[in-house]
Order: C-alpha cells, then sequence, then structure tokens
C-alpha cells in the first residue's frame, strides 16, 4: 500500500504567488542597500580626498612654522617680515 499526497493546485499557486511576492520584495530591498552602500562609498571617498588636503595644509603650515629660538614675529600669510634689530628700533638721526 502506498500513500501518494495529492496537492491541490490552487494551494501550490497561491503559496508560488506569496514565495513569489516575497523574493520581488527582497530583491527590491536588497537593490536599495546595494545603491545606499554605493552612496556610502562614494562619500567616504570624498571624504578621505578632503582629510588629506587638510592634512597636506596643516603639513604646509607646520613647514613654514619657524624655529623654537627663532624671535621672529610669526608670518603665515607669505608676506616677509624682517627681524627686528636694535639698530630699527632707534629713532633716525637728523645730521
Amino acid at each position: 500500500m502506498s500513500e501518494q499526497n495529492q496537492f491541490s493546485l490552487g494551494d501550490n499557486r497561491a503559496d508560488l504567488d506569496a514565495v513569489n511576492a516575497s523574493v520581488k520584495r527582497l530583491s527590491e530591498k536588497v537593490q536599495l542597500i546595494t545603491e545606499a552602500v554605493k552612496e556610502l562609498h562614494q562619500n567616504r571617498t570624498q571624504l578621505q580626498g578632503k582629510i588629506e588636503d587638510a592634512q597636506k595644509r596643516i603639513q604646509h603650515i607646520l613647514s613654514r612654522l619657524p624655529d623654537q629660538g627663532d624671535g621672529r614675529q610669526l608670518n603665515l600669510l607669505n608676506e616677509v617680515t624682517p627681524p627686528n634689530t636694535p639698530e630699527d628700533d632707534s629713532e633716525p638721526t637728523t645730521h
């Protein structure tokens, strides 16, 4: 005696439709997540570029700092500031 399970096509069709609908929803969510990940990757790349540029600017500024023993005024705007000498502080003389 063998027993066979017979499923009605109506039940299988409803189950198949439900599975297809679930797969479609999951596929849409995966697509949204994939797009979000791509956007985050682009944002991260842009931020890394900005960080590298800022580090270069900071390094450039630091490279222009005078030695600690240098008594001249700090000038980071590329304007040349001559060092103060004792002769410069005296008033001009008239001869």
